[in-house]
């Protein structure tokens, strides 16, 4: 029988979907575009017949002409892919068909199933959702269609495009007149269809516009047949997991779990979307799932899953396959920890591609829950490979530059029925690009991404490190570069040591292998891996990275002890430094921390750390917290002075609002300062006699000028620390982790920590969880759901004596692990490490996620802007 693979899945339900997609101008928003990117569809796409494959979000005016040939009409077949509501995604879809004046057939495959929608408190469609949308796309655009009718009537020469004014703004243009680049006469072609086909009215061309909507579940982002997240910019991903009250930490994590039951009115979007997506891509693997859920979140995903089962599910047949669902809540400090994984490290050290567009105008909130947030930003999956800085040296002789005059060739050819002037701007265009943002624009050509599945030389490269630790990762990439360079029949002089790989060895090889364009293309995928890990090695982020696993291990030892002196200890001494180097470097006119040391930020995020180590070991030892009122006093003390002499280090939500009162008292005790200077230089004899009788009313209004200045600053420093208190509230819910999140009450997945030095040697509960589930020991917590069905034919046979006991987990040879609030890459080696040293090579493990999640991540969770704190 075949392995499940999550990517094959994915490709083989766009190959169910090639009728719709053959010979059309598709569209996909930005969490298709991360979907399809990571399960490499786009060669599939263009094999299945699609003509162009464009942005929903920043289409622009030449859409309209890309699919234009010689023998072909334009596009009259528009296909759009969302990940999104299709609420969510109307006035997007509204533009597509309002710019492609040819359009005829339109079709919309959206990812939230009819029930999703309907359950969707913010979405306006009812159960019926496809339906009604394509009702309500079709009265829209024939609206539009009548506007524009009547304009052009009175604007001679106007056409739809033009006239039209969508409520959106920063639409992508490619040039600073997107009149010209519009218009139907840049193709006679085009002209001469549109001539003899022209939209005789409002009611004949709703007529011949034909809309369909279906849905098209399999939008993920595979990293490895067996290794998957959401994208971050789709509903599901997007949607927040927990509403505002005491036990909530943010709303991109589920809520502690308190074991209180859930009311079915308050259950936030993210379990329901969630639970649809899960049942939906289960049906699509031909698994038939036996449901089992650890945390309150789970099992409320879990029990809206089995409602959703039917006899039809029962009677097929499927293979049986475990599905066990995980509330991150219930570890924290795997994903806040800087861990032995060369993908961590990649993803926090490159830089991620902006947002496309925001929807969060479009949420209503007389339908939202209470105190529920407006959206959920995470960041996005895209990173930007920085190619260009690498082949940029001046010993790489690949001719970048030359790809701006290809592309001032390529533009004068579009409009090469243009006037001389209109193609005298363009060249003046290419001219103000090359000239004021070479490097920018030349980043935007050379800039790569991550491909999982895309078979360069029949090699997966991110499946295969991505259960590797940082060392085995870089000289596995080392590796594949060597056997690039022996296919290219390319010599690289680098003295290379077995069991090694530095920069100083990866970088040569990198640009020698990208010297000629045609090895450049033939060897890309591994070419931007290695870019990818010449990033993580650089020195900058690889000192970061060492000092934060410096520091990590010294909180695992420390908390270890006895007391949580020493530990309290620790972590103001960590705070004290960060706040030194802010001040060393706001002295030196940089923001930045010097390299290798943390910064302010840094040091919270191990307080974070420490403060959830402090509650597993010492969760009696305060009154509120894991310290002593001493200890925490000073941390206090320490955190308030740190923000006092560098404001700039601490630009966290918690401080929203006395960012520039603390700037103003900065700068001007720096002028007191600079003042007193000043004047202990100037000699007293330097006085004239006749100033001595005015001293007396002087010295009044300095006193009462000192009175309101040390008013002010007593009233800020007062603020301050009542903000600094709050934080530490909240540090003191997270202390309290294992006492309030039931399944780890009475310490099952505590006793296996280990401080012998390695800083590896404590594992998350992943690693614990899979242990105890595949060595057939008790799990506390662990709930099984059996469906409406599974009960009725349960308790139907039990009449006859015939009831069936409880499955076990580790009787299933297929077993779909999914954390509800997101995963890492350290957790994935745990996981197959768990696998491999059960003993059971029959099973096969898929782990998933919410999202791909890195301390950084972790921290704009916590404290940051998508935190409840």
């Amino acid at each position: 029988m075949a392995l499940v693979d999550v990517t094959k899945s994915c490709l083989d339900s766009i190959s169910q979907i090639s009728e719709h997609i053959e010979g059309s101008v598709l569209y996909l928003d930005a969490g298709s575009t991360q979907s399809f990117q990571f399960m490499g569809a786009f060669p599939l796409l263009l094999n299945h017949g699609v003509r162009a494959v464009c942005s929903l979000e920043n289409m622009c005016s030449l859409d309209t002409v890309v699919d234009w040939n010689a023998n072909s009409d334009p596009g009259r077949k528009v296909v759009v892919i969302t990940s999104r509501l299709l609420s969510d995604a109307h006035r997007y879809i509204l533009r597509c068909l309002s710019t492609h004046q040819a359009v005829r057939c339109c079709t919309v495959f959206t990812s939230i199933s009819e029930v999703a929608h309907s359950a969707y408190a913010d979405s306006p469609l009812g159960t019926d959702a496809f339906h009604e949308y394509e009702s309500l796309l079709v009265q829209d655009y024939e609206e539009l269609v009548r506007k524009g009718k009547e304009n052009s009537r009175q604007t001679e020469g106007s056409n739809l495009k033009d006239e039209i004014k969508l409520e959106d703004e920063g639409w992508s243009r490619l040039a600073s007149s997107e009149e010209d680049l519009s218009r139907p006469e840049a193709s006679s072609r085009a002209r001469d269809f549109i001539e003899e086909n022209p939209i005789a009215d409002a009611e004949d061309a709703g007529k011949k516009l034909v809309v369909s909507v279906h849905h098209f579940p399999m939008i993920l982002c595979p990293f490895s047949p067996r290794v998957f997240v959401l994208p971050s910019e789709g509903s599901v991903g997007e949607a927040y997991l927990s509403v505002e009250h005491e036990d909530a930490l943010s709303p991109g994590l589920p809520p502690l779990s308190t074991g209180l039951p859930s009311d079915g009115d308050d259950i936030p979007p993210g379990a329901t979307l969630t639970a649809n997506f899960l049942y939906h891509l289960a049906a699509k693997m031909d698994l038939r799932t036996e449901i089992f859920s650890l945390g309150d979140l789970s099992k409320t995903v879990g029990k809206v899953m089995t409602d959703m089962s039917s006899l039809y599910d029962v009677g097929r047949r499927k293979r049986s396959a475990g599905l066990l669902l995980v509330d991150r809540t219930l570890d924290l400090l795997t994903p806040c920890c800087h861990g032995d994984s060369l993908v961590d490290c990649m993803f926090s050290s490159l830089p991620r591609r902006e947002k496309a567009t925001s929807f969060t105008h479009l949420k209503s909130s007389q339908t939202q829950l209470k105190h529920s947030p407006s959206n959920l930003e995470r960041a996005s999956l895209d990173v930007q490979i920085p190619l260009a800085k690498i082949l940029r040296e001046e010993d790489c002789n690949t001719d970048h530059f030359r790809l701006l005059e290809n592309i001032e060739a390529f533009l004068c050819g579009l409009d090469s029925g243009n006037s001389a002037s209109q193609v005298l701007d363009l060249i003046n265009l290419k001219n103000k690009i090359h000239n004021e943002k070479p490097l920018q624009f030349e980043n935007e050509l050379f800039s790569g991404s991550f491909v999982s599945t895309e078979n360069f030389r029949g090699t997966p490269y991110l499946e295969a490190i991505l259960d590797r630790r940082t060392k085995d990762g870089t000289i596995l990439v080392k590796k594949w570069l060597q056997e690039a360079l022996r296919r290219e029949k390319i010599t690289v002089n680098v003295k290379s040591r077995p069991g090694f790989a530095t920069k100083s060895e990866l970088q040569p090889m990198v640009k020698a292998l990208a010297k000629t364009q045609s090895s450049l293309l033939r060897n890309k995928g591994i070419i931007q891996l290695a870019a990818a890990a010449l990033v993580a090695l650089d020195e900058s982020n690889s000192a970061r990275w060492e000092a934060f696993i410096s520091a990590e291990k010294t909180l695992n030892v420390v908390s270890a002890g006895e007391t949580s002196q020493s530990l309290a200890a620790q972590i103001g001494d960590l705070i004290n430094k960060s706040a030194l180097v802010g001040l060393h470097g706001q002295k030196n006119g940089k923001l930045e921390a010097s390299q290798g040391l943390l910064s302010f930020q840094d040091a919270l995020l191990l307080m974070i750390s420490g403060y959830i180590l402090a509650g597993e070991n010492f969760p009696t030892s305060g009154s509120e917290g894991p310290f002593s009122w001493q200890e925490e006093q000073l941390l206090k003390d320490s955190i308030v002075e740190a923000i006092l002499e560098n404001p700039s280090i601490a630009k966290l939500k918690f401080l929203h609002g006395l960012m520039d009162e603390l700037e103003t008292n900065l700068r001007k005790i720096k002028s007191e300062e600079s003042k007193e200077t000043s004047s202990d230089q100037i000699d007293i004899d330097d006085f004239d006699d006749d100033e001595w009788g005015k001293w007396g009313d002087e010295d009044v209004d300095n006193k009462d000028n000192s009175k309101e200045q040390v008013y002010g600053d007593m009233q800020l420093k007062l603020e301050l620390r009542d903000r600094v208190d709050n934080l530490f509230k909240f540090l003191h819910k997270l202390s309290s982790l294992k006492i309030r999140n039931i399944p780890l009450k009475d310490g099952a997945f505590s006793a296996e920590n280990n401080f012998s030095g390695d800083p590896y040697a404590s594992r998350g509960l992943l690693y614990k969880l899979l242990t105890r589930i595949l060595s057939k020991n008790d799990v506390p917590g662990l709930e099984y759901h059996s469906s409406t069905v599974g009960q009725l034919f349960k308790s139907g046979f039990r009449r006859f004596g015939l009831g069936q006991a409880k499955p076990s987990l580790a009787d299933q040879n297929i077993i779909l692990v999914f954390v509800i609030g997101g995963i890492n890459g350290v957790e994935v080696r745990e996981a197959q490490e768990a696998l491999s040293e059960s003993g059971r090579p029959d099973i096969e493990l898929i782990l998933g996620g919410t999202t791909l999640l890195t301390p950084d991540d972790m921290l704009d969770l916590l404290l940051g802007k998508s935190s409840y704190f």
